[in-house]
């Protein structure tokens, strides 16, 4: 497995890392199963979110219970990992999610919430999941602060932000955001179509936001790799795809990996230099999708997938 520098520091993070979303309502054992396939492929990065899963006798978050769980089950050294984690979004009485919340109060609770869920003393990185439109970028930074003066948290970063959010919070904060998490893939490439199509009507405006990264070295994290919607469905052997399937299937060949794995490959190529999450926890998929750290595609075979996903060149 390959390894990126997040966010330009020393942090040496697997380039592919394991989202634990779908934790939430699994059985334990089938949690401790995913995690152990992610270690024995050498990821060493894990990604949650407070609002991750909502089993019935758990609550809210117990995504983040079961990998706690799985933790102490597989009996993992936490230096040896890195758990990250997102808050944000507020969830009323009923358990609703009913808006975002970047107060310095629901962002240290969040913090509390999901260390005591997860049964750690820290988290190697935190991050603001979706921004709030009444933020108090001061509020943030406070919260930051004290979180970090506390050895609650080690770093920060954003997720769903563009440039002028990033600028708004960065400009508050002692703290350097490191990563910005975003979906990104064949199935959903506006960040890199808006530099593509200059000029042209029909290119979605992203602010110039993979540039933006790229120029401040913040570490791009890619979400759901291969839906084509947000949550729509994967375009693997989806009917709907069959020019982008037939050429992920000739690269797989040629590669001798998968058709996800050549789908991660043409992520990991662009030099943004992305780090990856895939949420599967199903060991065999996840075998087949860390292959694609090992593959480096040509230039042709990145843009020959670019145009089979259904892009044209201007």
């Amino acid at each position: 497995m390959k390894t990126v520098a997040l966010g330009g520091s020393k942090i040496q993070a697997s380039q592919i890392a394991l989202g634990i979303m779908r934790m939430g309502n699994l059985a334990q054992a089938k949690c401790d199963q995913a995690l152990e396939a992610a270690l024995e492929n050498e990821i060493n990065f894990f990604d949650s979110a407070d609002i991750y899963g909502r089993d019935p006798e758990i609550g809210r978050g117990s995504s983040e219970v079961h990998f706690g769980q799985a933790l102490k089950d597989v009996g993992v050294d936490r230096e040896k990992i890195l758990i990250q984690s997102k808050g944000g979004i507020f969830a009323d009485e009923n358990d609703h999610l009913t808006r975002y919340e970047a107060s310095k109060e629901h962002l240290l609770a969040s913090v509390d919430g999901i260390l005591k869920r997860l049964g750690i003393d820290y988290l190697d990185f935190f991050l603001i999941h979706r921004l709030d439109a009444l933020v108090d970028p001061e509020a943030v930074a406070e919260a930051f602060d004290q979180l970090k003066q506390s050895g609650k948290v080690r770093h920060f970063g954003v997720s769903n932000c563009h440039p002028g959010q990033i600028e708004l919070l960065q400009a508050a904060s002692h703290e350097p955001l490191l990563v910005d998490q975003l979906q990104f893939g064949l199935g959903h490439t506006q960040m890199i179509d808006e530099g593509l199509n200059v000029n042209r009507a029909e290119a979605d405006h992203t602010n110039g936001l993979m540039e933006y990264l790229r120029l401040h070295h913040m570490t791009l994290q890619t979400w759901s790799p291969f839906q084509y919607g947000t949550f729509a469905g994967t375009f693997i052997d989806h009917p709907d795809f069959p020019e982008l399937n037939q050429e992920l299937a000739k690269l797989a060949a040629k590669y001798q990996v998968s058709k996800n794995a050549i789908a991660l490959a043409w992520i990991l190529r662009h030099p943004v230099m992305p780090q990856v999450l895939i949420g599967t926890m199903n060991p065999s998929h996840l075998r087949d999708s860390v292959a694609g750290s090992e593959v480096t595609l040509t230039r042709q075979e990145w843009y020959d997938l670019y145009l089979a996903a259904g892009h044209e060149l201007p």
